[in-house]
């Protein structure tokens, strides 16, 4: 008989069990670096002051007494552009030899729980590029995308910076693209004018011809002559 999962708030004596976890988690991930340090005694000091935080929830899952699951979390908000309350999942994990027993369900009805006590209208999950069983895992609970998160190193973000910064002299290429398009529509416009001034030419010098042909097949017998 399978014994039933048990879901808590994480100890201090828990530490060691959350960062083999999240070390565990870091290995299976195809861009295990975005997740966590791979510095178990960093990662013990990050994860120890993350479950103390003011705001923040950490919940482990329990199978035979051992921890083999853990949910990280920050309640957010309300904040100076909403009032509403949401809770943030940044880390699920369940062990490998845990699964498909019902710990994952279990720890995010802990979340759940805390989300009602606090008054949490959403719950956020962000997993990793790749990770396909917990995007599953997630789509089956009504996760549903609502943002693309973009990411950018400090170090290639400052070089762009810098790159894109106005030099001396040189003309933002906003600028010079805004520049041509006067430029065109200038010259569109001087080419109108022109081929209305040459229409009204045209059309003057037709009437002159005409006034002329009219002149000319005048009969002379017609012409009255006032002694």
């Amino acid at each position: 008989m399978r014994s039933p999962v048990a879901v808590r708030p994480a100890r201090p004596e828990d530490l060691d069990a959350l960062v083999a976890l999240s070390l565990a988690a870091r290995s299976e991930s195809l861009v295990g670096s975005q997740l966590c340090t791979d510095d178990a005694e960093r990662l013990r000091h990050q994860i120890g002051a993350l479950v103390v935080e003011s705001g923040a929830l950490g919940l482990v899952g329990m199978l035979d007494d051992e921890v083999c699951g853990l949910v990280l979390a920050r309640i957010v908000g309300p904040s100076l552009f909403t009032d509403e309350v949401a809770v943030s999942i940044e880390a699920v994990y369940v062990a490998e030899g845990a699964r498909r027993r019902g710990v994952g369900h279990a720890l995010l009805g802990g979340v759940v729980e805390e989300a009602q006590r606090v008054g949490a209208t959403d719950v956020l999950a962000v997993p990793l590029p790749g990770a396909r069983g917990m995007h599953r895992f997630l789509a089956r609970l009504g996760f549903a995308p609502a943002a693309a998160h973009r990411v950018v190193s400090t170090e290639v973000l400052q070089r762009k910076l810098s790159a894109d910064a106005p030099q001396p002299g040189r003309r933002p290429a906003r600028a010079g693209l805004d520049d041509l398009i006067a430029r065109r529509r200038r010259a569109r416009a001087g080419r109108a004018v022109t081929a209305t001034e040459a229409a009204q030419s045209a059309r003057a010098s037709t009437s002159m011809q005409v006034r002329r042909a009219e002149q000319t097949r005048r009969p002379r017998g017609s012409e009255t002559t006032t002694s």
